[in-house]
This record gives C-alpha cells, sequence and structure tokens, in this order.
C-alpha cells in the first residue's frame, strides 16, 4: 500500500521560514509529477507548487520568490521550502504524487495524497 507521509508544518510569525517534507513509501515503480497544495476553512484546494520528475518546477504566482520545491528521487521525498511566510499562507498542506506502481500490464498513474500538516503564520 502507498502512502505519502508529510511532515514539517507549525506554528512560525510572519517573516519566519518553514521546511516541508513528503516522503512516499511501499510498492512504487515510478513517481512522476510530485507537488503541494493548500486549504483553508471553506475553500478549495489550491496548487502551490509542482515539480516533474526532471526537476521542472511551476509555482502559484502568491508563493513566487519564496517558496522552493525541490525532490530527492532516490528517496522518493519532495520538499517544499518557504520562507518569508506572511499570515495568508496560513493554511492545511497537502502533498500529491503521481505514482505508477507496476508497468504492467500498462503503466497506469494514480494520484496520492498526504495526510495534510498544518502550517499556522502568525504573531
Amino acid at each position: 500500500q502507498v502512502q505519502l507521509m508529510e511532515s514539517g508544518g507549525g506554528l512560525v510569525q510572519p517573516g519566519g521560514s518553514l521546511r516541508l517534507s513528503c516522503t512516499a513509501s511501499g510498492s512504487i515503480f515510478m513517481i512522476n509529477d510530485m507537488g503541494w497544495y493548500r486549504q483553508t476553512p471553506g475553500q478549495q484546494r489550491v496548487l502551490v507548487a509542482s515539480i516533474t520528475s526532471g526537476g521542472s518546477t511551476n509555482y502559484a504566482d502568491s508563493v513566487k520568490g519564496r517558496f522552493t520545491i525541490s525532490r530527492d528521487n532516490a528517496k522518493k521525498t519532495v520538499y517544499l521550502q518557504m520562507n518569508s511566510l506572511k499570515p495568508d499562507d496560513t493554511a492545511v498542506y497537502y502533498c500529491n504524487a503521481g505514482i505508477i506502481l507496476s508497468p504492467y500490464p500498462l503503466p497506469y498513474e494514480h494520484d496520492y495524497w498526504g495526510q495534510g500538516t498544518q502550517v499556522t503564520v502568525s504573531s
């Protein structure tokens, strides 16, 4: 059974930094795109940043220049370095990954989510 395990959330003051990590475990053949989403109460989950298996990245406009996404393919882990945090960054952050369990009979990609980690930016 595949799981995504997140860590690194918490309470931080405005202007501070946090680093989120998400590690995939289980019987995995390949991981394609990985990403971080966030959600606040009553709102839809929105993309924060994503990264392909080759390292190409994409960011929401609201976090460009402040957040950096990276991954370690050997460790099946994706990171989100968050700097210059603002109160508007307060949300539950979810890890997402497109995972292929087996190349046979076809390399079908499954969509997996982590359980979420709370990030609160407040003085």
